[in-house]
């Protein structure tokens, strides 16, 4: 039987402290190839340039976000049992959605967001709406490893500054997304190429780059809730490890 898929206690501490980690190569083979099939075909025959802009605020090909190939991304590859050892003992809200999120060659004057945070204050959602998960986990689909190539970059322990943001500077209805210390950061590139898988806290403050490559850079998006989130989300915003039960224990000071 193959081994069941699992975090080991070091990528676990690296999570804690970085709020980001990369599974290299995990998704290949007939499932990353019919994903990427599918999705090079929305790109070539039904893309809408003038909708790039709600494109890049919401999702690419908003009517492939249930179909088989992109959800088997999450289903078939390991993605759902790593998303699971993560969380446990509690358990994940099904996911049923994809979110497809492109970065076209440079000269295609796509929106740059600012580092923010998915769900709290975004340009497109009402000021009062809260849409945020636990995690995300991102597959690469298409694109240069390279960090001018659409990469994303995000705040290396974000998570602890915004927690503490959340708790003590930050109101629901507020336009502001990050603290100024926080929007003024670039960020690390995460370099990762086609079949890599990233898991990144919801709390790590991220945007991404502009595509300076002559390839579209092509990931494909996951949120993984707690099965329990909509009644611990506003709590979760300040209390990082709040939907983590083994990892809370891990985060206590002095254990890390």
């Amino acid at each position: 039987m193959p081994r069941p898929m699992t975090w080991s206690d070091k990528e676990r501490r690296r999570f804690i402290n970085d709020g980001v980690l990369i599974r290299r190569g995990l998704v290949h083979g007939t499932v990353l190839s019919q994903a990427r099939t599918l999705v090079g075909g929305w790109l070539t025959e039904a893309y809408d340039p003038a909708r790039l802009t709600a494109y890049t605020e919401r999702s690419f090909a908003p009517e492939l976000e249930q179909h088989p190939d992109l959800l088997a991304l999450y289903q078939r590859s390991g993605l759902a049992e790593l998303a699971g050892d993560l969380l446990r003992p509690a358990r994940p809200a099904p996911v049923t959605r994809a979110q497809i999120q492109v970065r076209l060659p440079y000269g295609a004057q796509q929106l740059v967001k600012a580092m923010h945070v998915d769900g709290v204050s975004c340009p497109h959602l009402e000021s009062r709406d809260l849409r945020t998960f636990t995690f995300i986990v991102g597959v690469v689909l298409d694109g240069s490893a390279t960090a001018d190539a659409g990469a994303l970059h995000y705040v290396s322990g974000g998570h602890h500054r915004m927690a503490d943001y959340f708790a003590t500077d930050w109101v629901l209805g507020q336009a502001s997304q990050t603290p100024d210390d926080i929007a003024a950061q670039d960020g690390a590139a995460l370099t990762a190429e086609p079949g890599d898988v990233i898991v990144m806290h919801h709390l790590v403050p991220h945007r991404v780059g502009i595509n300076t490559s002559s390839t579209p850079r092509v990931m494909v998006y996951f949120r993984v809730s707690h099965a329990q989130h909509s009644d611990l989300a506003f709590r979760a915003l300040s209390d990082p490890w709040l939907e983590y039960p083994a990892l809370a224990a891990l985060a206590r000071p002095g254990t890390v």
